[in-house]
């Protein structure tokens, strides 16, 4: 970490690397093992001491300063619970510290989904075809953007029409759709941009794209398309597993497409599929002598 939690002490330096050690032996993601860094970092600049000398009363100040000064969402909250709870139960060795300290109830809204209409007129308003072609390939194989970022050539299998994805989630790795429309997009930028490789997109001062950079490029396509909806990568995986749930695709291949361990995940999707509720009968109307209005 910079700042305070990587000042020049030895003993800051220390609880980094001891951090740092622990998630990867642990198979934390980089992604995550940056956020958790980031967010431990913030704790130890609000208090201006290292952690070894804070405890219990400060973490609880700390939080509270997130949630009613700062007045960040509960998940973001959780989220730097969550890492406090590595440094000082994993890390530091001291689990008395959190282990009272309780998660935010975090609202279960549903995720705003884009229509067909809606995911051709984003692509339409983005005018890179780098940017252009991953975000496809993000929405057409239900990516996460951190997958679809990571991507290699040879992860590319035309002839079989499938594209692997290697130590998603959970370290996993699946194989997803690889459709008509995907393959002549990106032999469309393979011929344009020519990447050479091993990644398939790679950002312009070299090495895989950032997933910061395709945020911000959705942001800017939508707001140019006229979408008044949150467009963000992740919603663009919501509107796969929702438009293939339409389609009446299985739910359990689904799942298989999206990598998830759990069934009760995709199940998630219902909630948020118009379609199906649209399609389904009220009982009111199979009552005797109902009629429509």
């Amino acid at each position: 970490m910079d700042g305070c939690l990587h000042s020049s002490e030895d003993t800051m330096g220390a609880i980094r690397d001891r951090m740092v050690e622990e998630m990867q032996l642990r198979g934390l993601r980089p992604g995550t093992q940056s956020i958790y860094l980031s967010r431990v970092r913030a704790f130890v600049r609000f208090h201006g001491r290292s952690p070894v000398a804070l405890g219990e009363r400060e973490v609880r100040a700390f939080l509270a300063h997130l949630r009613d000064e700062r007045k960040l969402h509960p998940q973001t909250v959780h989220v730097h619970i969550s890492a406090l709870r590595f440094l000082y139960a994993v890390v530091l060795k001291r689990p008395e510290v959190v282990i009272d300290i309780p998660s935010p109830k975090v609202p279960k809204t549903l995720p705003d989904i884009l229509s067909p209409a809606e995911v051709q007129r984003l692509f339409a308003a983005i005018h890179s075809i780098k940017i252009r072609t991953l975000v496809m390939v993000t929405y057409g194989a239900g990516l996460r953007i951190s997958e679809a970022c990571q991507l290699c050539v040879d992860d590319i299998d035309s002839a079989r029409h499938v594209i692997h994805v290697r130590l998603g989630k959970g370290q996993k790795d699946r194989f997803v759709l690889l459709s008509g429309r995907m393959l002549v997009a990106l032999r469309a930028y393979w011929k344009a941009e020519q990447p050479r490789g091993p990644e398939l997109f790679t950002s312009s001062t070299g090495g895989r794209m950032r997933a910061e950079t395709v945020r911000a490029a959705l942001h800017g396509a939508a707001e140019q398309a006229g979408l008044a909806k949150r467009v963000t990568p992740h919603i663009l995986r919501h509107s796969f597993a929702s438009h293939l749930l339409e389609q009446g695709t299985d739910i359990r291949v689904i799942q298989l497409l999206l990598g998830h361990r759990s069934l009760q995940t995709t199940a998630h999707y219902v909630r948020v599929s118009t379609a199906h509720l649209a399609g389904t009968e009220s009982p009111l109307d199979r009552l005797p002598g109902s009629r429509s209005t």
